[in-house]
């Protein structure tokens, strides 16, 4: 089993005819990805890697059964991309857009509430699960299908320690980075409550990050509820106080957001943290073997 994606997702990719939605359409199919369309708005028609392109995302549904999408938009008309497929009935919206207004998010997000959707992002690098599909701009090569779920704020990080995860032999349920904004479609809890039903998924990793205090309260209910093992990493214990450091939701007010306020909500509540990347994937084979 997998978590949000699967052999059964069928995608329709918002700006693809742009540069970064057209590269990363051909590595989404390369990956196996079932991509079985496209919307830029007036290139209806045309086709990008042999992918029909259209016009709007209520045609792309109606002609392909599209259920999924992924917005590779500018962050001006990210919103819009997102209040279209989810008027169209696609059922998960993955967005890799990045610097949409905060006040834009909390409207987006508010909006979906009544929608049967869900939203991953926006700045996010996308959701894979290892040999089914890849929806995205995750580096496909580094992955491998196994019993490790990973959820992450920050890409790259991702990246890394998945990399150090598969070189230790072992491999991945799902994995997907929720977005580094202050306001996300989807937190860590609600990832873990589907890892939790998911079978295949033996351990989480959360990388979490400074700023907000998303990763304390995911250590309370992991305290509570998740009974499968789950190792953490935090990225920023060097970033001074009240400077924004990357993503827009890396900010410390006071000593909540604190990468050494986070640490110490892990370490109470049962979770093992990793100095490194490479000192979770140790921990995690530790436990595994």
């Amino acid at each position: 089993m997998s978590i949000f994606v699967d052999k059964n997702t069928r995608l329709v990719v918002q700006g693809i005819t742009g540069r970064d939605g057209s590269f990363h359409t051909a590595q989404m199919l390369k990956y196996g990805t079932k991509v079985v369309a496209g919307v830029t708005p007036g290139r209806g028609g045309q086709e990008v890697e042999g992918v029909p392109v259209f016009n709007s995302v209520s045609e792309a549904v109606k002609k392909t059964d599209a259920n999924t999408s992924v917005i590779f938009v500018p962050a001006k008309f990210a919103p819009d991309a997102v209040y279209e497929s989810a008027d169209a009935g696609i059922k998960l919206i993955v967005c890799i857009s990045e610097g949409i207004p905060a006040i834009e998010l909390v409207k987006m997000v508010a909006y979906l509430k009544d929608k049967d959707c869900r939203l991953i992002g926006p700045n996010s690098p996308g959701v894979v699960s290892p040999d089914d599909t890849k929806v995205g701009i995750l580096p496909g090569h580094i992955f491998k299908k196994g019993g490790v779920g990973v959820v992450s704020r920050s890409g790259t990080l991702t990246y890394e320690i998945v990399d150090h995860i598969t070189k230790a032999g072992l491999g991945q349920s799902t994995c997907l980075g929720i977005g580094g904004d202050p306001v996300i479609g989807t937190k860590f809890i609600e990832c873990l409550e589907l890892f939790a039903q998911d079978k295949q998924t033996e351990a989480v990793i959360i990388v979490g990050e400074i700023g907000g205090r998303d990763e304390q309260d995911t250590a309370a209910y992991v305290k509570k509820h998740f009974k499968k093992p789950v190792f953490g990493f935090i990225a920023g214990k060097t970033a001074p106080p009240g400077k924004r450091m990357g993503h827009a939701g890396a900010i410390i007010a006071g000593t909540a957001g604190t990468a050494a306020e986070k640490i110490k909500a892990f370490e109470e509540n049962g979770i093992k943290v990793g100095e490194t990347p490479a000192d979770v994937a140790r921990l995690l084979k530790e436990h595994l073997k």
